[in-house]
């Protein structure tokens, strides 16, 4: 059951290409935002669609499949953990970030053209 404390699983689509960063130890880091959208009707009748974006980070060999094979609008499902962490702008606010550390991806649907 401790795997099942801090997991997410999500699908949604890539909203630009990786960025793919060769760090000094030889390991690769992929970075990208992933949309997932949500649709419902509301009280008037209307669909509406919400998005939110998420920041990913794929380290390793998921790095080399990222790299590899997504691209933007590529729909894939990850699986990982969430990572917060904090720091302070240069006028001293202190800021708040979310990033999700995949361990695992399924690439879903047909390749963007």
């Amino acid at each position: 059951m401790n795997a099942l404390r801090n997991r997410v699983q999500l699908i949604g689509n890539l909203g630009q290409d990786p960025e793919i960063i060769q760090l000094k130890t030889g390991q690769k880091l992929a970075k990208f935002s992933l949309a997932t959208n949500e649709t419902y009707v509301n009280k008037k009748g209307e669909r509406v669609t919400n998005t939110d974006w998420h920041r990913v980070n794929a380290w390793g060999k998921t790095a080399d499949i990222v790299e590899k094979y997504l691209s933007k609008g590529r729909q894939v499902m990850i699986v990982g953990k969430l990572n917060y962490s904090q720091y302070e702008t240069d006028n001293g606010e202190k800021r708040y970030s979310t990033e999700i550390n995949t361990s695992r991806l399924l690439l879903m649907g047909s390749k963007p053209d």
